[in-house]
């Protein structure tokens, strides 16, 4: 029996009895359908994540330091310098102080939100651009001018979209003028990045608990050298500190590479689990095909005593296996990917059904109906011919 003439007659066997062949392939198509749906779902959550750090910007370092006192620390003037002398690995860098909890105040409206002690080198480090004014000038920084650039919740909040340029208001007490307004990132929601306060560090030091400055944001000459970067770094502190317990030097980038392990290991493991159904699904092919020996026993002692051997027979139920298998992974295919798109939109996720994970659940699919149709197309070639005709 050729190729062509197994193939069809394991369709007509499979369309003979509908339920029965729909209760076989379940097994399989839970099983590519869960792959498919957790390889996207994961593949989603990853993109978004990447590209959250990538607002971050993939070129930048954070280092923060701990005050040790006396000449074993770092100030401002130092990681300046630092930059200044290692054009190749640092393009710019710039101090952070953070005001936990600064009461934001108008004449009509209050609210309580982080503010950030800049200088006019973080807007090329971190920010998307302006909407309307201008970041800080190296002219704020050094006499400590009492300006800001805002976010556009804060302007949202305090003042009404597109009212916030040229307006004072007070933080902590002390006044400020909106001398820009950053782009809307984030559609102005609270907590979002549109929720930002920038003001010169020289001011936010004097406004803050401690008057060290304990964080620094260094953008690296270009992403290919990150790594670089991050190592002269540790060097210069291992120098200057002393000790790591001290300071510390984390790059975005190290945080995705992280990120993006720790699902990748997560995702593996979930496919692993899906996977059990697919093997739930072969030893059910593997039970029905056994079934189907026995219902056709006496077709196999027909097709024996016309010429047909063992091969013939045992090519005819492995082509069936894989069939049944082939067909529930098809099926698999197309549930897991609308349910994968559906589940994206309701986790705000961009869930496109990857084409290797589909590739490698139906080949998986496949694979396990011939393994496990095997067993049966070998005892079903190993029938006696003469027993098989005697079969009732």
């Amino acid at each position: 029996m050729t190729l062509k003439k197994s193939f069809t007659l394991a369709l007509k066997n499979l369309l003979f009895d509908k339920m029965r062949s729909l209760l076989t392939m379940l097994g399989i198509i839970i099983g590519v359908a869960a792959v498919i749906i957790l390889i996207s779902l994961m593949n989603g959550m990853m993109g978004l994540m990447n590209d959250e750090f990538s607002k971050l910007g993939t070129d930048s370092i954070n280092i923060t330091v701990t005050d040790r006192g006396g000449r074993r620390t770092v100030d401002e003037n130092d990681m300046y310098k630092f930059a200044e002398e290692n054009p190749d690995y640092i393009k710019a860098v710039s101090p952070n102080v953070t005001i936990p909890a600064a009461t934001v105040m108008t004449a009509d409206d209050d609210l309580t939100t982080s503010v950030n002690g800049v200088d006019e080198r973080y807007a090329e480090i971190r920010l998307n651009g302006l909407e309307q004014g201008r970041f800080l000038h190296y002219s704020d920084v050094e006499r400590k001018q009492k300006v800001c650039v805002i976010g556009t919740y804060i302007e949202k909040e305090l003042f009404g979209r597109g009212m916030g340029l040229g307006q004072t208001f007070k933080i902590n007490g002390k006044s400020f003028k909106v001398v820009g307004v950053l782009n809307e990132e984030e559609d102005s929601e609270s907590g979002s990045a549109d929720e930002a306060i920038y003001i010169p560090y020289t001011v936010a030091v004097t406004m803050s608990q401690n008057g060290f400055i304990s964080s620094y944001i260094v953008q690296a000459a270009n992403v290919d050298i990150v790594d670089g970067a991050v190592t002269k770094i540790k060097q210069y502190f291992d120098n200057k500190i002393g000790d790591s317990d001290y300071y510390s030097v984390l790059s975005v980038k190290q945080v995705m590479d992280m990120v993006n392990t720790m699902t990748g290991t997560m995702e593996t493991l979930l496919v692993c689990i899906a996977g059990i159904s697919l093997l739930v699904g072969g030893i059910g092919i593997m039970n029905i095909m056994l079934v189907s020996v026995t219902e056709r026993t006496r077709e196999i002692g027909i097709r024996k005593s016309l010429g047909a051997k063992n091969r013939d027979i045992k090519s005819q139920f492995v082509i069936e296996a894989g069939t049944v298998s082939g067909v529930g992974g098809i099926i698999g295919i197309i549930v897991g990917s609308i349910l994968a798109v559906l589940f994206g939109s309701l986790l705000d996720l961009k869930t496109v059904p990857s084409l290797s994970a589909i590739g490698i659940a139906f080949g998986v699919s496949v694979a396990i109906g011939i393994l496990f149709g095997y067993l049966p197309a070998k005892n079903a070639a190993n029938l006696n011919p003469i027993d098989a005709l005697r079969h009732e």
